[in-house]
C-alpha cells in the first residue's frame, strides 16, 4: 500500500466490511479481464456470503476461476471545506464456491437477511420456501484483507 499512513490492520478491514452496506464482487472473465458486481454481503469469521442468482456473468467467473474480491466503503464524509473524501475502505481477497446444500444455503440466507433486514424476519420462512429453488448463496473464505482510512482532521 503507498499511503502507509492510511493502512489498518487486518481486524479493522474485516470491520469495514461489517460496516458496508454491500461490497463490489471482483471476478475473472474468461478473457483475463475483470468483472464487478454490487453485492449485499454478510460475515461470519473469515467467511463472507451472499446471494445471486443461479446463472450469470459472475456466476460463469466463479465456478471457473474461484479467485474473487470484495471490495467494501464503509463510511464516508465529504468535507466541504477541503479537498478530499474522509472515508473507510477495505479489500478482502479470497476463494468461492458455490453452497449446496438446502440447510446450509438457508442458515447463511438467514444471517444476510438479519444484518440486512432483522425488522422483516418474520416473513423470512415463507420467502424462503418460494425463492430457494431459484437463488444461489456463495462463500468467499478470506485468504487476505486489507484497511485503509483517510480520517476526519481533529481541531487542536
Amino acid at each position: 500500500m503507498r499511503r502507509k499512513d492510511r493502512e489498518q490492520p487486518y481486524e479493522w478491514a474485516l470491520k469495514c466490511a461489517d460496516r458496508s452496506v454491500w461490497a463490489t464482487l471482483c471476478t475473472v472473465n474468461a478473457d483475463g479481464s475483470p468483472y464487478g458486481t454490487p453485492v449485499s454481503i454478510v460475515r461470519e469469521g473469515e467467511r463472507v456470503y451472499f446471494h445471486c442468482a443461479p446463472e450469470g456473468q459472475k456466476v460463469d467467473n466463479m465456478r471457473r476461476d474461484d479467485r474473487v474480491a470484495l471490495v467494501c466503503v464503509g463510511q464516508a464524509r465529504e468535507p466541504a471545506d477541503r479537498f478530499t473524501v474522509e472515508y473507510e475502505s477495505a479489500v478482502l481477497r479470497g476463494r468461492a464456491r458455490e453452497l449446496s446444500g438446502a440447510a446450509e444455503k438457508v442458515r447463511c440466507l438467514r444471517l444476510l437477511c438479519l444484518r440486512h433486514t432483522p425488522a422483516n424476519m418474520a416473513a423470512f420462512d415463507a420467502e424462503i420456501a418460494a425463492l430457494l429453488p431459484r437463488t444461489a448463496v456463495w462463500e468467499v473464505t478470506i485468504t487476505e484483507a486489507t484497511g485503509k482510512r483517510n480520517a476526519p482532521k481533529t481541531a487542536a
